[in-house]
């Protein structure tokens, strides 16, 4: 499907013993890389970019999974990269819509065609979210194949409370568990998505929240590598924290 950048005998071996061998990386020995964000943060997106973009140069050749395009848009995705391979304006074009600031996400995109590398869309739909909101996880098709027919104890206690802080203490009681467990959701899928990739590499971009080792993907996939880009202080969620300066916001709470 993409252009071929190894050589053919890289090709022809598992990924880890040639380009991609962990010797070369900073994520050594680490299959699954989890890299967060704050949303809006123009300085953590470029604390984040320059440590894969290091990692990549170093020889490591992952897949990159984004929390920025929904999984049932994988397809039109990948055609995309075939209709224009080099130019991520078109991709962006195509299928990014307007949820997110994608002059953030622009350098990940050209870095992955640039090297060649799968980006793969992790995200639940919007749809399957919603009735998750409305109707409990049951409402997945494919609930039990995310393992979410018994959840950690104390996992929806924990992120009924995220959801609670997040929405500024302001959110109807009634909403807070669908929405707690839609976020489970995030999480698990999340995780399906990335398992494909164990044997090369794959790093996933999301939201701090999600790659949180106490509730976020890792929860649902062991032997993660967690980075968190957090403003502020040290939060203590994370395998490894990278502080940056506050973006420069409005009151997030005042429009509720």
């Amino acid at each position: 499907m993409y252009k071929k950048i190894l050589p053919a005998l890289c090709a022809a071996l598992v990924l880890g013993a040639c380009a991609n061998s962990p010797a070369s990386t900073p994520f050594a020995g680490k299959s699954y890389v989890l890299m967060g964000e704050v949303h809006d943060n123009a300085l953590g997106h470029q604390a984040r970019f320059q440590a894969l973009e290091k990692a990549v140069q170093a020889g490591w050749r992952p897949a990159i999974a984004m929390e920025q395009f929904d999984v049932e848009r994988q397809a039109e995705l990948d055609q995309a990269r075939l209709e224009q391979p080099d130019n991520p304006d078109y991709l962006i074009q195509k299928i990014g819509g307007k949820r997110w600031d994608w002059p953030l996400y622009r350098p990940v995109i050209a870095l992955a065609m640039r090297y060649d590398l799968p980006v793969i869309a992790a995200n639940l739909s919007r749809q399957d979210a919603s009735e998750v909101v409305k109707s409990g996880l049951s409402s997945l098709p494919d609930a039990k194949e995310l393992g979410l027919t018994q959840l950690p104890a104390g996992l929806l206690a924990a992120q009924r409370e995220e959801v609670r802080v997040g929405h500024c203490n302001k959110l109807p009681e009634n909403l807070l568990d669908g929405m707690a467990l839609a976020q489970i959701a995030r999480d698990a899928m999340m995780a399906k998505v990335m398992k494909p990739y164990q044997s090369r590499g794959v790093v996933l971009l999301a939201g701090n929240g999600h790659v949180r080792r106490d509730m976020g993907v890792p929860v649902w996939l062991p032997g993660t590598l967690s980075v968190g880009f957090v403003e502020g202080s040290k939060q203590g969620a994370f395998d490894q924290e990278q502080l940056i300066a506050p973006a420069n916001r409005a009151d997030p709470c005042a429009g509720f």
